[in-house]
Parts: C-alpha cells; sequence; structure tokens
C-alpha cells in the first residue's frame, strides 16, 4: 500500500495548496473543503480499489452503487444545509466545489493507473 499512500498523500497536498494558496481559504472555507474532497475521494477510491479490472468496466453491487452515489451527493450539500455551521462549514463558492471535483477526477485516474501498474508488477 506504499504506493496507493504516496499518491494520496500527493493529492492531499495538492488540495492544501488549492485552497490556501489558489482560493486564500479561511479557516472555515478551508476545513469545508477539505471535508468534501477528502470524502469524495474514499467513496472514489473505494469503487477503483474494489476490483482488478477497470473500475470503469466492472459495475459495483446496485447497493453499494446507490449509497456511495447518495452520501456523495451529500456530501457536496452539506455545507449549504441549515446546520452546517455547527459544524464550523461554510457554503463554498461554485469555482471552488469544481476545483475540487476536478481534484477527486485526477485522484481517480492517477489511482486507476496504479492500480494497473501495481497488478502488472506484482502477477
Amino acid at each position: 500500500m506504499l504506493e496507493f499512500g504516496t499518491v494520496s498523500s500527493v493529492f492531499d497536498v495538492v488540495t492544501f495548496v488549492v485552497l490556501l494558496a489558489g482560493f486564500a481559504a479561511s479557516e472555515a472555507v478551508f476545513r469545508t473543503g477539505w471535508f468534501v474532497q477528502s470524502l469524495l475521494t474514499e467513496l472514489a477510491v473505494a469503487l477503483v480499489m474494489r476490483t482488478r479490472r477497470p473500475f470503469f468496466r466492472s459495475r459495483p453491487g446496485r447497493l453499494l452503487l446507490y449509497l456511495t452515489v447518495v452520501v456523495a451527493v451529500v456530501a457536496v450539500l452539506v455545507p449549504y444545509l441549515p446546520l452546517a455551521s455547527l459544524m464550523g462549514f461554510v457554503p463554498l463558492r461554485p469555482w471552488l466545489v469544481t476545483t475540487l471535483l476536478l481534484i477527486v477526477l485526477l485522484y481517480v485516474a492517477t489511482t486507476e493507473a496504479q492500480k494497473r501498474w501495481f497488478y502488472r508488477t506484482a502477477a
């Protein structure tokens, strides 16, 4: 898992830099953005790592797919809910949400490529 942990850490740093340097995030914006991005990446990587095949060619079970989609939608919506402030969350600007989603997509693509390399060299 050393290889996958390294990829994850690189994307953590990318997210930190984007939030702090790219968007000059306040503490509340950073906390909110980090929550959204980290939850989305965990959900996405679970779908990628559950199979040796490319994740888009291996359909997950209905319950897994349904719950993943529901939790992902909730993760993006939480900052806009009335009780979000109790967790220290604030609404995020659309460009920040879009940027975080792009980071998640890049992380998924990188993890998929890393997985292919891992199984090729492990065999």
